[in-house]
């Protein structure tokens, strides 16, 4: 049975731009393309995808990806490596996990937490934030962290603190304006936006583009997901869409079809 390249994005939860990307860089070609342009996928198509998106969920790059099916002809030897690849994620996401508990008690001000802890989760964020940047948007942006970085090296843990304090009081604003019905797009929202922007400025030097993109980062990225839910569950979508929305309206951010800042992948 041949389906649609709309019928396969609803089917496999990627978006059909998402599935043009992959057939033009030659990843998953449609099963055949009809006189009038319309791709269709068969069964051999929606295995390759499959195993693609296992791939993505585990990190691989796409051009990875290419490389381990091209030379991956048998499916069960390539289902085991699979397998090993996905123990060898849990393990890691277990120990990701931990630091990330560790990290949001420590930021939510429990005195629990001894200092050594406290700033051993405050390291594995940023080394995780990091690595996120650079695959994002490439090393210049995680220069860009690293430098940030180095600047409040001498920081102490009450400066952390005090910082996790203000931090807290305007995502409980902001959270407090989503329960009355404010759209992130609204001028009332895009002040709050505002002091979330010179607060990030103060730690790394975003750019109209790169704020527009930290949207995808607070959803999508474990850590800083963390600490907007750790005051409002639902609040990280709302934050999100107000950070583009700022990006757009206030810094003059204007996104191009060819900019891949946003990664549907």
């Amino acid at each position: 049975m041949e389906r649609t390249v709309s019928e396969v994005a609803k089917l496999a939860g990627v978006s059909v731009r998402t599935l043009r990307h992959y057939d033009t860089i030659g990843l998953l070609p449609p099963g055949r393309v009809a006189a009038n342009g319309y791709r269709y996928y068969g069964r051999p198509e929606l295995l390759r995808l499959q195993r693609i998106l296992l791939l993505r969920e585990l990190g691989v790059p796409l051009p990875g990806i290419a490389r381990i099916l091209d030379e991956q002809d048998d499916e069960v030897a390539a289902l085991q490596g699979h397998r090993e690849e996905l123990l060898r994620e849990r393990k890691r996401l277990d120990a990701m996990l931990g630091a990330i508990e560790r990290t949001v008690v420590a930021l939510s001000g429990d005195d629990s937490v001894a200092d050594d802890e406290f700033f051993a989760g405050l390291s594995e964020a940023r080394s995780r934030l990091r690595d996120d940047l650079a695959e994002r948007y490439g090393e210049e942006a995680a220069a860009g962290f690293e430098k940030a970085v180095r600047e409040t090296e001498a920081w102490t843990r009450e400066d952390y603190e005090r910082m996790g304090d203000e931090g807290r009081r305007l995502l409980l604003r902001m959270a407090a304006a989503r329960d009355r019905g404010v759209g992130p797009d609204t001028d009332e929202a895009l002040e709050l936006i505002e002091q979330h922007y010179q607060g990030v400025l103060e730690l790394w030097p975003a750019t109209p583009t790169s704020y527009y993109g930290l949207g995808d980062l607070l959803v999508e990225n474990a850590d800083q997901r963390a600490v907007v839910e750790m005051v409002d569950k639902d609040l990280p979508e709302w934050l999100a869409a107000g950070v583009r929305a700022y990006a757009v309206k206030r810094l003059g951010y204007r996104r191009n079809e060819e900019e891949t800042v946003r990664r549907s992948v």
